[in-house]
């Protein structure tokens, strides 16, 4: 497995594109540097009133696909 830690901060507002279906992918610059790419829907579980904040980490597959995604 891989994985790669990310510190995002969305907002609120930003977030309501995801609910509204016209915000699918999260592009994002890991801590080590690389861009990376995942489902918006991942991030559910970390929503707050105030949107997501924090850093996660973030494992992918051998195929580079989405496995989970953990708070630091």
């Amino acid at each position: 497995m891989t994985f790669v830690d990310v510190d995002l901060v969305i907002e609120k507002e930003e977030l309501l594109r995801l609910y509204r279906g016209s915000a699918r992918i999260v592009s994002a610059r890991a801590i080590d540097g690389r861009r990376i790419q995942f489902p918006a829907q991942a991030l559910r579980a970390f929503v707050t009133d105030s949107g997501v904040n924090g850093r996660f980490r973030i494992e992918f597959d051998q195929a580079f696909k989405l496995v989970s995604i953990q708070a630091l």
